[in-house]
């Protein structure tokens, strides 16, 4: 497992090994043999990632979104403790548009440990299934970040490319501002800027535009406040997860995705930090969870990203 996962093939397994001798013979170390053993470990670890038990983790923070392998689309879950340690609590075969998915993915957090008694935050990229699942489940516990990222995207992706630029620096400008109600306010004029000539632009910023400014409403430090706005630690796993999975020259079935999604998914997250401005995470226990008085304490080192 180790030797594929720093990129040794199957057909060279056996060269880079130690070499035995003339008067010894390896044995086990053909493609098959190798396939058929990687194939066991990572059915394993799979099992594993998916059945880990979440009840003894002090969960705050849900990240959620998918990544596209071949033609599939798997959803992948972070949980973010009041440490700031960081936790992949299972991955799913489906779009974060689809609504079974989603109540499904919700649904197995849930036997796993995720109290639906609790407040939590959910990052997510703006799916409305996804949004309605969490709605579902949490109610009005449920609080949701729509990623700032995807919404610009969606935006951008309205109109021509000689606004882009512009439109992209005041949307930026917009997140950057001290409050939730000055952010909401420019974003506001920049939707009736672009009502009349980009319907389609203005009505995009517009829908769910609130839920773009949770976490500024928190009164988080400006680095924890730029680190729950987005996906993005699910886009840097993802970026992890296709320098491995590019190797494949042909996937046979979803099992064989799952199963190297999930080993990538495992090597990455040994080298997992604390997530940037997890020092301000005390304030978000105190917003979502005001009852309880214990706020976890931290060594005096410095951030890690």
């Amino acid at each position: 497992l180790e030797q594929m996962m720093i990129g040794v093939s199957t057909r060279k397994y056996d060269r880079s090994l130690e070499g035995l001798g003339e008067a010894a013979k390896s044995r086990g170390t053909s493609r098959s043999a190798v396939s058929r053993r990687f194939k066991a470990m990572t059915e394993a670890q799979l099992g594993e990632l998916m059945s880990r038990d979440l009840h003894d983790l002090d969960l705050g923070v849900m990240l959620l979104d998918g990544i596209r392998i071949a033609a599939r689309v798997l959803v992948i879950a972070i949980g973010i403790t009041f440490e700031g340690t960081k936790h992949v609590s299972g991955l799913w075969d489906g779009a974060t548009e689809n609504k079974v998915v989603c109540r499904a993915l919700l649904a197995d957090l849930i036997e796993r440990g995720v109290d639906p008694a609790k407040k939590y935050l959910f990052v997510i990229d703006g799916s409305k299934a996804l949004r309605s699942a969490i709605c579902d489940a949490f109610g009005e516990r449920g609080h949701v970040q729509r990623c700032q990222f995807h919404k610009l995207r969606n935006v951008l992706g309205h109109l021509p490319e000689s606004m882009q630029h512009t439109v992209r620096n005041q949307m930026r400008d917009a997140y950057a501002m001290a409050t939730a109600s000055e952010a909401k306010q420019k974003l506001e004029a920049l939707r009736s800027r672009l009502k009349e000539d980009h319907p389609s632009a203005a009505a995009s910023l517009k829908e769910g535009l609130a839920e773009t400014l949770t976490v500024k409403g928190y009164g988080l430090s400006a680095s924890l406040e730029r680190t729950l706005s987005t996906t993005n630690l699910i886009e840097n796993l993802n970026g992890g997860i296709r320098d491995l999975t590019r190797r494949v020259k042909r996937w046979r079935n979803g099992s064989m995705i799952r199963r190297w999604v999930g080993a990538a998914v495992v090597e990455r997250e040994a080298s997992f930090r604390r997530v940037r401005g997890y020092k301000s995470l005390p304030k978000l226990k105190r917003e979502l969870r005001p009852s309880d008085s214990h706020a976890p304490s931290f060594a005096p080192e410095a951030e890690a990203a």
